[in-house]
C-alpha cells in the first residue's frame, strides 16, 4: 500500500467544503483530508488572536495526519492567521511545508474582470475588519477601489439551513444594498466567505443587472493547481490515490448530514480533537 500524503483542507465551519469540492473536481487523482473545527465555528467575530490560534492548531493536525501542503479554505483563517503561520510558525517547526490561503489568488483576478476599477466584498466581520482584500488588491491592482460590507448573519442561515427563505432574501438585500450605497458604479461581488456561494440565488436577485459575481472555488482550484505546477518539488510529495478522508471537531453524524450537502455526495467523518498549540 502507497504511503498517504494528502492535501490538506481547513474550514473553520462547512463552507470550506465548496472549496474542496471544486478542488476535487479539476484534481481528483490526488488524495485530500477535509478538518471542519465546527466546535469552535464561526470564527468571524472572534480576535486576530483566537482565529491564529485556532487555525494554528488545525494547521499542526494536518501536518500530523501526513498532509505536506495545506490550504486555509475559510477567508477569515486567511486574513487573520496565514501570514503569521507562514512567517512564525512554518519559517522555524517546518520549512519543507506550505500553508497557502484563499484572499490572494482571489485578488490577483479582480484585475481582468471590474471594468469601473470599482469592487465589493461581502464577508463576515473578521475578514472585512482584517482589510486583507484591500490590502492584497492594493499591491496588485492600486487604480482599483475596494468596498466592503460586513454580512453577520449570513453564515448562521446557512449553516441552519435557511438558504431558500424569505429570511435569507431579506438580508441578503440587506447586505447588498449597504454596499452600493457606498458607491452604486461597483460592477465586481467577491462573496469573500465560502459560505456564501450557497446563497447564490439570492444574490442573483438582488444585485444590479451586469454586476460580475467572483467564484472564489474556482479561481482557488485554479490557483492550486498552478501552484502545483510552478512546484514540482511539492506535487511530488502528494500522494495521488482520489481518496477524501473528512474530520470534524463536533459531532460526527451532524457533520455528515450537513457536510453530504455542500459536497454532492455521500460524506463520512470522523470526530477529532485539536491540541492546544504553543
Amino acid at each position: 500500500m502507497s504511503s498517504i500524503a494528502p492535501i490538506g483542507v481547513f474550514d473553520s465551519g462547512f463552507g470550506g467544503l465548496t472549496i474542496l469540492k471544486k478542488i476535487v473536481e479539476l484534481m481528483p487523482d490526488y488524495d485530500y483530508v477535509f478538518l471542519g473545527d465546527n466546535a469552535r465555528a464561526p470564527y468571524g467575530s472572534r480576535s486576530f488572536a483566537t482565529v491564529y490560534n485556532y487555525t494554528l492548531q488545525a494547521v499542526i493536525k494536518l501536518f500530523d495526519l501526513g498532509c505536506p501542503l495545506v490550504v486555509l479554505a475559510c477567508n477569515t483563517a486567511s486574513a487573520k492567521a496565514l501570514r503569521t503561520i507562514q512567517q512564525d510558525y512554518i519559517a522555524k517547526y517546518c520549512p519543507q511545508n506550505r500553508v497557502l490561503g484563499i484572499i490572494r489568488p482571489t485578488a490577483e483576478m479582480l484585475g481582468n474582470i471590474t471594468k469601473t476599477n470599482k469592487v465589493g466584498v461581502l464577508g463576515t466581520a473578521g475578514t472585512v475588519n482584517s482589510q486583507s482584500y484591500i490590502l492584497e488588491t492594493a499591491k496588485l491592482f492600486p487604480n482599483i477601489k475596494v468596498y466592503q460590507q460586513a454580512c453577520p448573519l449570513l453564515v448562521p442561515i446557512v449553516e441552519n439551513n435557511e438558504i431558500d427563505t424569505p429570511g435569507a432574501d431579506y438580508f441578503v438585500k440587506k447586505y447588498t444594498d449597504s454596499l452600493f450605497a457606498q458607491d452604486a458604479d461597483i460592477d465586481t461581488i467577491v462573496l469573500g466567505c465560502t459560505h456564501y456561494p450557497l446563497l447564490i440565488n439570492s444574490f442573483k436577485k438582488f444585485l444590479p443587472a451586469g454586476v460580475s459575481i467572483v467564484k472564489q472555488n474556482e479561481i482557488v482550484a485554479q490557483s492550486l493547481r498552478d501552484y502545483l505546477c510552478r512546484h514540482p518539488e511539492i506535487d511530488a510529495r502528494l500522494s495521488k490515490n482520489s481518496s477524501i478522508r473528512y474530520f470534524t471537531t463536533d459531532d460526527s453524524t451532524l457533520f455528515n448530514r450537513s457536510a453530504s450537502v455542500f459536497m454532492g455526495r455521500n460524506v463520512e467523518s470522523e470526530s477529532i480533537a485539536l491540541a492546544g498549540c504553543m
